[in-house]
């Protein structure tokens, strides 16, 4: 079993930023982040491999989110720059059952068996 915490999310205006943080009590690898607005479905929005350069980005949020590990605290964080309305939802983390070279980074909500409770994330125009 594999616990994860979300932390950091809150309301900002456009323009602004935020910082989650993902705390996993496994390592701190093939961890993907996604989100969901109310009404829709849960998409993808970035997600790291076996290695922490191996890192995949949802298209509307390239270029404005980071994702980056640190081992050390078993935490990957996701950095929100210029985060418009349409990034508000709430915010999960989560894991697959096996992280090996398989991880796929672009594999959708079905592949991860840990799911953390989500932070959520409100932008205002």
């Amino acid at each position: 079993q594999v616990l994860l915490q979300e932390s950091g999310g809150g309301s900002v205006q456009a323009g602004g930023s935020l910082r989650l943080s993902c705390t996993t009590s496994g390592n701190a690898q093939c961890l993907g982040w996604f989100r969901q607005a109310p009404g829709k479905e849960r998409e993808g929005v970035a997600s790291v491999g076996q290695r922490p350069e191996w890192t995949r980005y949802e298209a509307s949020v390239k270029g404005r989110f980071t994702i980056s590990v640190d081992d050390a605290k078993n935490t990957v964080y996701l950095q929100m720059n210029d985060l418009k309305p349409a990034d508000s939802g709430v915010y999960y983390c989560a894991q697959p059952a096996v992280c090996n070279s398989n991880y796929n980074l672009w594999a959708g909500p079905g592949a991860y068996r840990y799911w953390g409770q989500g932070t959520p994330v409100t932008v205002s125009a």
